[in-house]
């Protein structure tokens, strides 16, 4: 069972405030020395071409090979230098000379926002699999002001691959108290929108458990992802002896994990 290391961590820094009028603030965490390019109005249908061009013809390994893909087809780009483990902050937002406030009506042919995570230092290119991030972000306009949020998010590999990021079935939560959120009417409204602009695969809901451990040994964290079939339900001391998902059966690819063992060590220092 193979095992990949992801660099790359792209979050929205209060997505609720985040329009196409006043921009957008994305948080960065990386471990290595990266590139963020953010692409406003990209073509949708050359996004996945790029895509596909990845897979069978060259690597998007650096933000001018996903702009040849694209063949310069967007209405405004951004480009950030971050430093490794920064967590930094990078306000993005469409010139103001743009006097764009509404995508149009769906299906639209563009994406709000994309965003496209690289490595800055050619030799770390060769240290990783994963070598370069793409997300698709939906932000409100003056069309559709549904909440800001990750589309999709798709892994670019060194072996001419990719993935799409999914959501994960987790098998635990954190029982915590819940914060506020949309409604269920919100919810059945955003995703009838999403789903009649192609955004939405139709996936239900996955049920949690109430339980945060392991569901092997009952002890340790649940911690490590399994590919394809996206459970989280294994720790760190479990998950070397299966070949196949506990929950589901399905053989097990590859993993990753959410997070470093001594990550995990002082989550739990802080608890005691």
């Amino acid at each position: 069972m193979r095992q990949a290391k992801n660099p790359f961590g792209l979050e929205i820094t209060n997505p609720s405030t985040a329009t196409i009028t006043t921009g957008i603030t994305l948080t960065t965490d990386c471990l290595e020395d990266s590139h963020l390019t953010c692409y406003w109005g990209c073509i949708q249908k050359l996004l996945y071409e790029a895509l596909q061009k990845h897979a069978y013809c060259f690597r998007i390994s650096t933000p001018q090979a996903l702009e040849d893909a694209l063949y310069s087809e967007y209405l405004h780009q951004e480009q950030y230098f971050i430093k490794k483990d920064s967590k930094e902050e990078i306000y993005c937002q469409l010139p103001r000379d743009t006097k764009i406030e509404d995508f149009g009506t769906v299906p639209r042919s563009r994406y709000l926002l994309v965003a496209l995570l690289t490595l800055a230092d050619e030799d770390d290119r060769a240290i990783y699999d994963i070598i370069s991030m793409v997300s698709v972000i939906h932000i409100p306009d003056k069309t559709y002001k549904f909440p800001c949020r990750i589309l999709y998010q798709y892994l670019l590999l060194a072996q001419d691959q990719f993935h799409d990021l999914k959501q994960l079935f987790m098998s635990a939560n954190n029982n915590s108290t819940p914060s506020s959120g949309p409604s269920p009417e919100e919810k059945n409204a955003d995703r009838s929108f999403l789903e009649r602009a192609g955004l939405c695969e139709g996936e239900a809901e996955p049920s949690e458990d109430s339980s945060k451990d392991c569901v092997v040994c009952q002890n340790g964290s649940v911690n490590w992802v399994l590919l394809p079939c996206r459970h989280t339900c294994l720790c760190h001391g479990c998950v070397p002896y299966f070949q196949q998902c506990p929950t589901c059966r399905q053989f097990v690819r590859e993993s990753f994990a959410l997070c470093s063992q001594k990550e995990q060590d002082k989550d739990k220092l802080k608890t005691l």
